[in-house]
This record gives C-alpha cells, structure tokens and sequence, in this order.
C-alpha cells in the first residue's frame, strides 16, 4: 500500500472514530434536559468478556417467575437489549429470542428449559435466569429459585394472579426469597392496575408496595409516575419499530392533568404511610425530621426504607409497563439493582464454615454435543478456576474442571476465574449432577466439618460431611407414564444412553423397567413434558421411538390404624436366619407430609438397632411402600411405627428387610386401602351467557366448582377435576398456550392457518384434527383455561 493511500485510510478510521463519538456525544447533550439515554448506539454491542466484575454488594443474581405468557421471555430480551447485549429485539412469535434457544422452544413459543444470562447494569452484575411458566417444567423454577437472591414476578396486568402465579410464588416463599413485582401489559384494553394489585393481595397474601402509577390507560398507555421522585416517565414511540431506548423524564407540575396529580398525591402518601408501618427505622424518620410534611421526606430515604421492607419480605415493590411495546423495563432493571438483595445480604449458615475455601451447589447439567456435561454452579464462598481439581461431596469423588465460562443461553465465554456470589458454567464435571456440593479439596471439607462440629458443640451426626452439604433441589414426583420402545432391539442401548443423559439434565424425568413385562416406563410431570422427551430423543439422538397410551399415576393410602407381627424363620444352607417384627401403620394428612411416608422408632429400640440392621428395616418397609395392596399403585400418606425387632444370631440384613417387608404388607392389608387420584386446579375465564354450559361440562368431568367470581365482562370458574379427565383425548378446553391457532371467541373458523415459524409438528397436527371436530362447541364457550399445580 502506498503512502498517500496509508494516510488517507488512517484519515478514514479516524474521522469515522471522531464522527461516532460526536454522534454520541451530541445525542447525550440533546438528552440531557428532558431525556434519559440508556446504552449505546444500536450498532455498539458489548461483549461477554467486557462484563463487569465488581465487589460483592453489586451482584444480583436473579430469575424471572409468572403464569404461562405473562411475557417473561419478552422482558429478559429488552433488558439484554438496553443493557448493550443484543443488536436487536427478539420476539417469542418470531422465535429469535436469546433465552428461547431450544427448537422446542422456538417452534411453540413457550419457556421449557431455564437459561442463564449474565450482564451489566449500571456498574452492577445481573445474573439472570428466564424461567418457565408451564406447570410441566416447575422442577426449573424450583432449582433455579434454589440458587437465587432475588426475583421478578410478571404479572399480565389485565388477569393478575393466574394459576401458576400461585405455584412459582409458593416456591420463592419457600426459599424466602424477595421478590419485586411487574406488572406487563399495560397496553392492553382491560388491564386494570387496583385489580391487579388486589390479587396479589388476596391470592398471594402478599403486601404490594406500589410504586409507579400509570400515565393513560390501554392503546393510550404512555409511561409511569414515579411515586418516589414525583417525575414522569414518558415513552414517545413514533413507530412500531421505536426500541424505547429514550424516554422523557419530567417532574410534575401544575400543568399537567388535574386528575393524575390528584391519583399520584393520594398514591404517595399511601406510599409513605405504608412504609412507615412496615419499617421503624423510616417511621422515627418522619416523627423526628417531617412530622409537619410527611411529602416532603426525601426521596433516597423513601427508596433506603422500601429496600430494607423489601429484603426483610414484609412488603413488594410494585412497577408497571408494557415490554412487548418496550415501555417501563429501564425503570425495573433500576429496581433490581435497588430493592433487590446483593449474595453477601442473603445468610447462608453452612457457607460460614468454608471460610474463603471454595464452596458451590450444581442446580442444572446440559449435555453438549462437543463439550460433553455442562454443569451450572453458584459459587457461595471462594474462587472457581479452570483447570483445577474440585472434591465432590455428595459422590466423594474428585474430579477435574477443564474450563471456566460465563453462561449466555446458548453461547458463553471462557473467563479465567469466577469469584464468590456468581453463577458459572463448567466443562469436565462428568460425575456432578443437580444438588451436589462442590468443595476445592477432600482437606477443605474436613475442616468445614471440624468448624461446624465446633460451632455446634454436638457430636457428629450421620458421617462426616452430613452436616456441611448444601441442600439439594426438591424434585417432584411424576404424575403421568408411559411405555416407551426403540424402533428395533438394535437402538435399544442407544436409548438407555438418551434416557440417562435426559435424566441426568432433568431430575423430574424418571425411567424405569416393568418387572413383570419388562418394557421401559417413562414417567413425566405431564403430557407436554413427555412430549417434549419424545421429540428430542428423535431429534438429539436419532432413534424415532414409539410411546405407549399416557396413563395416570394413581395412588394408594391406608384408612385404619392397625398393629401387626410377623416372624420370618428360614434355613439356607446350614445357616438358620430367625427375626420378629412388630410394627403399627395408621394414615397421616397427604398434604402435611407433602405426600411422602414417615418411618419412626421406639425410643428404646432407636438406641440398640445397629446401624446396618436399622438401614435393613428401613428398606423393608420404602420397599412396601413401592407396590400397594389394593391395585399395586406406590403407596402414600403412611406413618409407620417400628415397635419391636428381634433378630436371632447369624440373621443376615436381607433376610430382616424381608420380615420387614412381609409384616408391612400384612398391616396394610388389614388397614383397608383407598385409591387416590391427581387432582387439577383449573381456572376457567368464560362470558357469562355460556355459564351454565361450561358448568354442565365440569360436572361430567367429575369437577368440583370452588368458586364463582366476575373479571371484567367475563366469568371465571374456580375449580378442581381429576387429572384423568383432563388429558387432552378427553379435554374440551382451549389452552392458553393454543392461542398459536389465532382462534376468536364466537367465530368459527373454516381454515386453521398457523404461524409459519412452527412448522407441521405431529403435535399441531394432533390439535389441527382436533380442533375441526370441536370447534362448534369451543370458539362459542371458552375463552381462557389456565392450570396450576397439581394435587394429590
């Protein structure tokens, strides 16, 4: 290249530098009266490695949580947008969004996996996950929620607390973890913020915080008052295409609407009063410094109180805004890094042992196709780096980490070192699966475990490490199955491979073998997840299986209370085994125990069983608990009472749980057994001149209404109905997540046409088929049906 030419191609790299910075400088001064301006320009995209690594107390580590198309997805895609991670917005109908990365996904428009998105904000480090809201996939809001500080729960402003509102809000209960509250929508023609808000009082027992009021109402929605700061926030999108990314920030005045002034004045004193009655600290405030202005309290001190309400869960910030027409997000990821806690405000008791050794919990694996396991860590105390050895507790096995990286969905990036309060991705973990405990060495654990036993001043229970394992993920169990065949005896070992890596990334997954005909049995969490299995194991691993018909998985239990014994005397060979049992079993409440069996001993025979013999016993009876008396169906809801064991010398431990498992079958037989089914609870939204046909239909189906309420000009039936009754052969109801089929309330269609990005799926076809016979009787009754959680 020539000199002249050199200079001149100098001049152009530049003048374009120069131009981009006075762009930038230019649009920042034009904005700086009325305007906020966040992120870039468009075409200015951060980079994963740019990501900021600040101290602790700016980490957020989050999640996403609502009912099925409360428009999480949406959400978790402006927020990547503003913050600099995407060049453009993605759409759940178009199927480019960033955490809906599954083919499955894209293909129905639904969350089915979590995925983990890592960014910044304003100097602080968001760690987010984009959870599920299909009642299916809840083992992925329950591991997810394990790990996490904090979360936002999304609420469809015109329905507010819908069915599986319920499910996931009882899982962050769990977990005590704040929340913060969003409700999206606000575009639409029947949201309604008061209604909103009562519902999350009166269904979630929750304390909304209400901290923005809305500006318009429907298609006229333009923006939010911020009731801590007296401004406007105002969104002037000139076309469908504005990203929102600039909005009008304005304090009020008298020039502005007399009734929105009168709404805001009236919402900030409820405001301050409610936070001084949830929080002394702020209440001392005001007697002290504004008992004569309680409004003029200053507005850092207003938003100090509400965090401190919101960590302690005595209350929930409430914001509003429409994310689909990108309204409102930039204000919520403010309220994230605000109100929401930081790791080190979250107490963890085991954490404190390790000290600065390492100490992490794997919540999730993925199976990579080049890279193998991909196990998701949260690293609570210590620095994770590659290439190290790390001690597996839970499998006393210690493995080597290859490389470090920070997830994005699908695409991540190798960092050299994590530190404490994040959440990483790691290659090389081939025997860790969801719930283990990962330390830096056997030596580490030794010495939390001598530090916890010195805390404790008791003596060591249950082995050396019992006491220093984080808790697991509470998997649930399953409530549909089904048979499950390779296409040939040939793919047969190419199928265990599939399950067992489709077991290790889902723990609600189960398989196992029928003893009697010994086919494969596939038990899922519902007809969707099984589904769901199915196509990837045709798509992922190549073998077109073929599932048996969906059955239910019914249960038994026990009416009486009953004791019994039962003696088990057997010669082998020249060795006498003689052992006597004596038990009593009687029937506990399903829901007190969570549906699970109580096993319990005698205080005098809890002191001489030797462990081996108490661990026989024990598998004697979980043993009887597999196969109940009436129909063989697993048995439930039993406290079990071990009276007496008397074991002869030279009884080997098979022969007692054997005993043991006789003597349980007995009692249970004298008991008297009661089948128990799955129970849904159903939430129909329906115009009130088809009432009574709906009703009519819920009682063939075995229903029982619970519950008549008005939304708006609709009525909406609470309800539960036997599991059986609503599998989709038998089902007369539009689901929510069937409004792909664009189908109208009392119009019939003659030609289903769906959206071209989901293709022919056996699955759509299935329901196009359907739908032609049940159209009639569908498009003039049933607006909505939402399901939640079921019930045993």
């Amino acid at each position: 290249m020539s000199g002249r030419a050199l200079q001149t191609f100098s001049r152009m790299i530049w003048g374009r530098y120069l131009l981009t910075a006075g762009l930038q400088g230019c649009r920042c001064r034009l904005s700086c009266h009325l305007k906020r301006h966040y992120s870039f320009l468009p075409d200015d995209v951060k980079s994963l490695r740019a990501v900021v690594n600040p101290d602790i107390s700016k980490i957020r580590n989050i999640g996403i949580m609502a009912h099925i198309d409360a428009g999480k997805t949406t959400t978790t895609e402006r927020m990547l947008y503003y913050s600099g991670y995407t060049r453009a917005l993605g759409d759940v109908d178009d199927g480019d969004t960033v955490t809906d990365f599954m083919a499955q996904e894209r293909e129905r428009g639904i969350t089915i996996q979590s995925a983990a998105v890592t960014f910044d904000w304003k100097s602080h480090r968001i760690n987010l996950i984009d959870t599920p809201g299909h009642v299916d996939f809840t083992l992925e809001v329950e591991r997810a929620l394990r790990v996490l500080d904090g979360a936002v729960a999304v609420f469809d402003a015109s329905a507010g607390v819908e069915a599986q509102t319920l499910t996931v809000w009882r899982q962050a209960e769990k977990h005590h973890i704040p929340c913060v509250c969003f409700l999206n929508k606000m575009d639409k023609p029947a949201a309604n913020l008061s209604f909103s808000i009562e519902s999350i009082k009166q269904k979630l027992k929750a304390n909304p915080v209400l901290l923005q009021i809305p500006v318009g109402s429907g298609k006229n929605f333009t923006g939010v008052v911020d009731l801590l700061t007296n401004q406007k926030l105002i969104w002037k999108l000139k076309s469908m295409r504005d990203d929102g990314r600039v909005f009008e920030i304005k304090a009020l005045d008298q020039s502005d609407d007399p009734e929105l002034l009168q709404v805001v004045g009236e919402a900030r004193t409820a405001l301050i009063e409610q936070v001084a009655d949830l929080d002394d600290e702020f209440a001392e405030l005001l007697l002290t410094n504004f008992s004569d202005n309680f409004d003029a309290v200053p507005s850092i001190k207003l938003q100090e109180a509400i965090r401190r309400v919101t960590l302690a869960r005595k209350g929930v910030p409430v914001l509003c805004g429409s994310s689909l027409r990108n309204k409102g997000v930039q204000p919520l990821l403010d309220a994230i890094t605000a109100y929401l806690p930081a790791p080190n405000e979250r107490h963890h008791d085991l954490v404190r042992w390790y000290k600065d050794d390492l100490c992490a919990l794997a919540f999730k694996v993925l199976h990579d196709k080049q890279r193998g396991p991909l196990v998701f860590l949260r690293i609570y105390s210590g620095t994770l780096k590659p290439q190290t050895a790390i001690h597996n507790i839970n499998r006393n096995s210690t493995e080597r980490m290859s490389r470090l990286l920070v997830p994005f969905a699908d695409q991540h990036v190798e960092i050299p070192s994590m530190t404490a309060g994040n959440i990483a991705l790691t290659v090389g973990l081939k025997q860790t699966v969801t719930g283990d405990t990962i330390v830096s060495s056997k030596a580490a654990a030794a010495a939390a475990a001598r530090r916890a036993q010195n805390d404790s001043g008791a003596e060591k229970k249950g082995g050396e490490h019992a006491n220093i394992i984080l808790s697991g993920v509470e998997v649930p169990d399953p409530v549909f199955f089904c048979t499950i065949e390779p296409p040939s005896m040939a793919k047969q070992a190419d199928l265990e491979n599939a399950l067992n890596c489709l077991q290790r990334e889902d723990p609600s997954l189960k398989v196992r073998v029928d003893p009697d005909s010994g086919q494969t049995i596939l038990c899922g969490m519902g007809e969707l997840h099984i589904e769901i299995i199915h196509d990837r194991i045709r798509r992922e691993y190549g073998i077109e299986t073929h599932l048996g018909p969906l059955q239910v998985a019914y249960r038994e239990t026990i009416l009486n209370e009953v004791s019994t014994t039962d003696t088990l005397d057997r010669t082998v060979g020249e060795r006498r085994h003689v052992v006597t049992v004596e038990l009593a079993v009687r029937p506990v409440d399903i829901t007190s125990v969570g549906g699970s069996c109580e096993i319990t001993f005698t205080e005098k025979l809890e002191g001489q069983l030797l462990p081996g013999v108490k661990e026989a016993v024990e598998n004697g009876v979980h043993s009887s608990y597999l196969q109940g008396p009436l129909l063989g169906y697993p048995v439930q809801g039993i406290s079990t009472l071990i009276q007496d064991v008397t074991i002869e010398p030279g009884t080997s431990a098979a022969m007692v749980s054997a005993c043991v498992s006789r003597c349980m079958l007995k009692a249970l037989r004298l008991a008297g057994g009661q089948v128990l089914e799955p129970v849904m609870s159903l939430e129909v939204t329906v115009g009130e001149e088809h009432l009574s046909s709906v009703l009519g239909d819920l009682a063939q189906r075995r229903g029982t209404v619970r519950d008549i309420q008005s939304r708006h000009d609709n009525k909406v039936l609470l309800a539960t109905v036997p599991l059986a009754e609503m599998m989709v052969s038998q089902r007369l109801w539009v689901e929510e997540e069937l409004e792909v089929c664009r189908l109208r309330p009392g119009v019939i269609p003659s030609v289903f046409n769906f959206p071209a990005h989901l293709g022919r799926t056996k699955e759509l076809q299935t329901l196009h088929n359907l739908l032609k016979l049940l159209v009639q009787d569908l498009t003039t009754r049933v607006k909505k049906v939402s399901f939640s959680s079921f019930l045993l």
